[in-house]
């Protein structure tokens, strides 16, 4: 019972990341979208591609299979914004965002308790014998991290009345 609780904690606060995430893409428009969430910062734009490249390298991660859009991780990852990479348009990067995640969400849900707690693939298994808690469960942790992270910058194209 324990690590099925582990578990539902873990994929609840990733959902509700990804819930509110999503909510705000859709609240924002084209225009707010390339702004900097803060004079000399990313713009909205790289943002929304940038997680949903992070993403995407998650079923390699958890050994789910391969990525849906691999050149994008060079575009959002790699390479900084406003670095003169060609970005595809925003609703292209609205449709990348979508289906990875529902694609994630599907792939995800089907994992057994055991699998879970299965070393992800970025380590190996001589070192997972000494860090066990290097699994595929918490690659979800550190990614609902750096959602929040991100989330919390996007907040700031908002208008101050909408919030």
């Amino acid at each position: 019972m324990q690590p099925e609780l582990f578990i539902k904690m873990v994929l609840d606060a990733w959902n509700a990341q990804i819930k509110k995430t999503d909510d705000l893409f859709n609240q924002l428009s084209d225009e707010q979208l390339e702004q900097e969430v803060s004079p000399g910062r990313n713009r909205g734009v790289y943002l929304l591609g940038h997680l949903a490249a992070i993403h995407d390298k998650m079923f390699v991660l958890l050994n789910l299979g391969e990525e849906i859009y691999p050149a994008m991780y060079q575009v959002f990852v790699a390479s900084p914004d406003k670095s003169g990479a060609k970005f595809p348009p925003i609703n292209e990067v609205k449709l990348y965002w979508k289906k990875v995640n529902s694609s994630l969400a599907e792939k995800i849900s089907k994992l057994s308790t055991d699998e879970w707690f299965q070393r992800h693939t970025s380590v190996s298994e001589e070192d997972f014998k000494k860090e066990p808690h290097r699994n595929k469960l918490n690659i979800i942790i550190s990614r609902t991290n750096h959602l929040a992270f991100h989330l919390g910058q996007l907040i700031l194209l908002k208008p101050r009345n909408q919030e």
